[in-house]
């Protein structure tokens, strides 16, 4: 069993920029792809960004292109979520998970989830 820890969040002004992590403990994401996601009080968890973690192929949501990289670093096993330009609409909370679904952007394809980590823009 894999869990998966996020770290990076934080309250930041629009502009600005965010990395988050997601680090994985109890196995290596070998053979999977990870998906960042995000989830706004009252709204349903929305796909942000994927990465294959053989290959690296990345993928992300059309609200997000250009301003978000999706990486990762093998030697740690953790992926990374470079958020540029932030706007107050990216106030989330922000959750990475696995899939062997690799072409996926529904959350209920998506599995590992971790606890999550508080993104907050102020305009």
């Amino acid at each position: 069993q894999v869990q998966l820890e996020e770290s990076g969040g934080g309250l930041v002004q629009a502009g600005d920029s965010l990395k988050l992590s997601c680090t994985a403990s109890g196995r290596t994401f070998r053979n999977y792809a990870i998906g960042w996601f995000r989830q706004a009080p009252g709204m349903e968890r929305e796909f942000v960004a994927r990465i294959t973690w053989d290959i690296g192929t990345t993928y992300y949501a059309d609200s997000v292109m250009g301003r978000f990289t999706i990486s990762r670093d093998n030697v740690v096993n953790t992926v990374y979520l470079d958020m540029n330009s932030l706007q107050p609409e990216d106030t989330a909370v922000y959750y990475c998970a696995t899939t062997r679904i690799f072409g996926s952007t529904w959350a209920a394809h998506y599995n590992d989830w971790g606890q999550g980590t508080q993104v907050t823009v102020s305009s």
